[in-house]
């Protein structure tokens, strides 16, 4: 009996749970609903626009990616050093930087031999041969190097045209691509195998190119079958292995992400 007053005690403590009015809660939730369907509304109309206007966005905004590697050696002229460094820095995840593979602005001369380079930096280690920007006299390199840019900017290319098209490429076949891919492979992979070997120095078969000498029965100037210089095989290679794989890559993959966003716009619509 004690038991049971103790109980009926602490149970006289508590409180009534309120009964909820079924007719509140339809009341709450038309309360959120507005924002909810605001919300739902903004997305659809983001999803209609990047499905109609998604190749100009990527036009713009790769444009932007491609176009800033110039930027570097113009802050450096201007005596803007720290912006300059922070998109070398930044265009050093993308590329190798190496001087004597890449562009240069308001020097002597637009590329330069790696001999000609160790007269100002005399390293041959690629950690520290990436690091020359440049100087007044040698003037100063862009972000990345001539293949990159040759790649890059042919890409980008391809999608300015697909844009101007209507986006009404087919996609290339898949053995098209593959041989617009194949002067790249083989030049890219020779060139790592040639420094793998023989260092980034000035020696390897893809520095003399005596094989293509031997071929061509050495007919054409001396400085055009060694070194990297503009002008040179190797630079030709680079060029235009860079140029046939950026289109390449464009006509192949820019028709199937189109059609992503078409999907995804009839999704929404």
């Amino acid at each position: 009996m004690l038991r049971d007053a103790g109980l009926r005690g602490r149970m006289g403590k508590i409180r009534p749970l309120r009964r909820i009015d079924p007719e509140e809660v339809p009341m709450a939730s038309s309360a959120s609903s507005p924002r909810i369907a605001a919300a739902s509304d903004r997305t659809g109309r983001l999803s209609r626009w990047l499905a109609r206007e998604w190749i100009w966005a990527f036009v713009l905004l790769y444009g932007l990616f491609v176009g800033l590697p110039w930027l570097a050696p113009i802050l450096m002229r201007l005596g803007w050093e720290t912006p300059a460094r922070w998109l070398y820095a930044f265009y050093s995840l993308f590329c190798h930087q190496l001087p004597q593979r890449s562009l240069f602005l308001f020097g002597l001369k637009p590329m330069y031999h790696l001999s000609e380079i160790r007269q100002a930096w005399p390293y041959e280690d690629p950690l520290q041969l990436r690091a020359f920007i440049g100087d007044p006299v040698f003037g100063y390199k862009v972000a990345w190097s001539d293949r990159m840019i040759s790649t890059y900017t042919s890409f980008w290319l391809a999608a300015l045209l697909f844009a101007l098209s209507g986006r009404r490429w087919r996609p290339l076949p898949w053995w098209a691509f593959f041989l617009l891919t194949l002067p790249i492979a083989l030049d890219g992979t020779s060139h790592l195998i040639n420094d793998l070997l023989y260092g980034i120095g000035e020696r390897g078969f893809r520095y003399d190119n005596a094989w293509l000498a031997a071929l061509t029965g050495r007919r054409l100037p001396e400085w055009f079958y060694v070194g990297d210089a503009l002008g040179s095989f190797n630079s030709w290679m680079r060029w235009i292995s860079g140029i046939l794989f950026g289109l390449g890559a464009g006509g192949f993959a820019l028709p199937y992400v189109d059609r992503s966003f078409r999907e995804l716009g009839e999704t929404e619509a």
